[in-house]
């Protein structure tokens, strides 16, 4: 800065430098907000998951089936935090999860379209992975209007209730480039296995969707700007 500037010249140069530093700060708070919406009420609080099962893991492989017949009876508390938890919950001190991710970025976010979940209320739930919670972000029943964007696959409305996984695509890109979302798909694909043997283990069915609108669905699940969903997995009781 030239030694000869005169007072008002300076105020106005830091008036410039304060208003720059305040933008910035409001285009970073904005960008976390994208990918991280308030909650309605308070968060809830899951039930402790189980690492422990009486089913081994050969045995779930050889049962899995996909299963598009739902009885009209809901889910426990207990099951939907113990299907979230194979989905992306922390089994390290270090922040690691249940599925493997590249880099260890995690691009993918969780939503649960509660229809009939005993103790929860029906509605849009986000999972909060880190506390193993549930932020609630929407109120009523929405699996009719997702089963509509999921190209009206009638069976997705008599889920109890539905996973929906969706990706913040640069969380992964800005480390490994164009082919960040090949590594984001893959993840993907382990968390819906995850889930799959999960609800095998609790005698419940479950088959991955991939058939939908995408915008549709974010829509539905009211899922951020940066999301991206990727996978529906109905879940109910055979």
């Amino acid at each position: 800065m030239p030694r000869n500037i005169g007072r008002r010249e300076l105020l106005l140069h830091i008036g410039r430098a304060t208003f720059a530093g305040q933008f910035a700060l409001s285009a970073c708070a904005a960008a976390r907000a994208q990918v991280s919406r308030p909650s309605m009420d308070e968060p809830i609080k899951l039930p402790p998951p189980s690492e422990t099962g009486t089913m081994s893991v050969e045995s779930a492989l050889g049962t899995r089936r996909s299963v598009r017949e739902f009885k009209d009876a809901p889910l426990r508390l207990a099951e939907v935090s113990q299907l979230l938890w194979s989905a992306q919950g922390v089994t390290h001190a270090a922040g690691l999860r249940t599925a493997p991710s590249a880099g260890a970025l995690y691009p993918l976010e969780i939503h649960l379209v509660v229809g009939e979940v005993t103790g929860l209320p029906a509605g849009v739930y986000r999972y909060r992975v880190g506390s193993h919670q549930l932020a609630r972000v929407a109120t009523g029943d929405r699996r009719e209007t997702l089963s509509d964007a999921a190209l009206r696959q009638d069976w997705i409305a008599r889920a109890a209730a539905v996973l929906v996984i969706s990706a913040v695509y640069d969380r992964t890109s800005v480390k490994y480039g164009h082919r960040g979302s090949r590594y984001v798909h893959l993840e993907a694909g382990h968390v819906a296995e995850n889930v799959a043997l999960q609800a095998v283990a609790l005698d419940l069915g479950m088959t991955p969707v991939g058939a939908f609108d995408d915008q549709r669905v974010k829509s539905v699940v009211e899922m951020a700007d940066r999301e991206q969903p990727i996978y529906l997995l109905p879940l109910g009781r055979t």
